[in-house]
């Protein structure tokens, strides 16, 4: 568990720097910035993918399948999602919403578990989702003070909507992704990494490829490389390799070592890592409200932990 709760942690970290990423780029469209991070990760996992050729070539035709779904859904239209929600309606607002997946993975895994090993009852469970919500919403309150006013309420609510696409492509991805790997733990996370990898390159380089087809007719962006071609290439590669392949792994291995619904509650660490690095990239310090969020949200994650490591203590003193 303790491993586990580590690889998350490092997850959360890799994670938190595609919400500063749109912002760094606000020059560029979404879709484009999505484009370009998975053609970056593709790129990258083809240099691992070599080592690890024999694994790879063992996996079968429902694993590809599988890697593939959770490419199009938790990668792409995931991402394509949240960059457009973010540069219609500022950060703070798609990061409240995104910020209720903690809360939102771990009620639906437990409503419905992989495995009735997974579930907790809901008396342990509750006290430290609601916690993590309360801090979740005081971190967020604060946060949508910093509302610039220059958009307009159409902008708004179309980031709004864009971005609960977002939330509802990343609460299928942990669930189905934790269940493929728990039903098949011969599959490394490193291997299962570098497979969505693959997957997501040619799912990449299409959409991008027609993204271009459709601006010579549109216009509005100068294809492919933008205004600004090496800080865009540069950040692309950096999510590829952090946010994606890394991200991916760490999370590949809290996934094979944890229960969902708790694992679901982790990803509070990327709500955590997007606010620190958008206060680095402000200059500024957190307001009191946001660091009483922040001890909110580490109290119920350790809440949490102590309810699953009670319940798997339970089960093993029947067995």
């Amino acid at each position: 568990m303790f491993i586990g709760f580590l690889c998350a942690l490092g997850a959360g970290l890799m994670w938190g720097l595609v919400f500063v990423t749109p912002v760094m780029l606000g020059d560029y469209p979404g879709v484009v910035l999505s484009f370009g991070r998975y053609l970056g990760f593709g790129l990258i996992a083809l240099v691992p993918a070599w080592f690890d050729r024999k694994r790879i070539a063992s996996l079968s035709r429902a694993d590809w399948i599988a890697a593939s779904k959770l490419s199009l859904v938790g990668n792409i239209l995931y991402y394509a999602a949240l960059a457009t929600g973010i540069q219609l309606a500022d950060t703070p607002l798609p990061a409240m919403l995104i910020g209720t997946l903690p809360v939102i993975i771990s009620v639906f895994s437990n409503w419905a578990p992989g495995h009735p090993s997974e579930s907790v009852a809901w008396r342990r469970l509750v006290p430290s989702l609601l916690i993590i919500l309360a801090g979740l919403m005081l971190v967020n309150a604060s946060e949508l003070a910093h509302l610039d006013g220059k958009r307009s309420v159409a902008d708004y609510a179309l980031g709004c909507t864009i971005t609960l696409g977002a939330l509802a492509a990343w609460t299928w991805y942990p669930i189905m992704n934790a269940r493929h790997l728990k039903r098949h733990p011969e599959i490394r996370s490193s291997t299962w990494a570098t497979v969505q990898g693959l997957t997501t390159l040619p799912l990449a380089l299409i959409g991008f490829i027609g993204y271009g087809a459709y601006n010579a007719f549109a216009g509005g962006y100068d294809f492919p490389l933008g205004p600004r071609p090496l800080p865009f290439v540069g950040l692309m590669l950096t999510l590829g390799l952090c946010a994606s392949w890394l991200g991916t792994l760490l999370w590949n291995k809290a996934s094979q070592r944890l229960p969902t619904s708790l694992a679901g509650q982790l990803i509070v660490f990327e709500t955590l890592s997007a606010l620190l690095y958008a206060f680095l990239w402000r200059g500024a310090v957190p307001p009191l409200a946001v660091l009483a969020g922040i001890v909110l949200l580490c109290v119920g994650v350790t809440l949490g932990l102590r309810a699953f490591h009670r319940a798997g203590a339970t089960a093993e003193a029947h067995a």
